[in-house]
């Protein structure tokens, strides 16, 4: 039997890192830009102006 570092090393490539094929972190592509948080914002207010008033009748 093979031991500790030869077993794994036999079908390993010489250099077995990998390039990374989804990097991480966001850059300038990470977010949508502008109208997709506009229209959140926009759905909080008008649900917040229809519950006061509902309250406030």
């Amino acid at each position: 039997m093979a031991d500790g570092d030869d077993f794994y090393s036999r079908d390993r490539p010489d250099e077995p890192e990998l390039e990374e094929d989804r990097p991480r972190g966001g850059g300038p592509d990470g977010r949508p830009q502008g109208g997709h948080h506009l229209w959140i914002w926009w759905l909080v207010a008008a649900a917040v102006i229809l519950i006061l008033f509902f309250i406030f009748i």
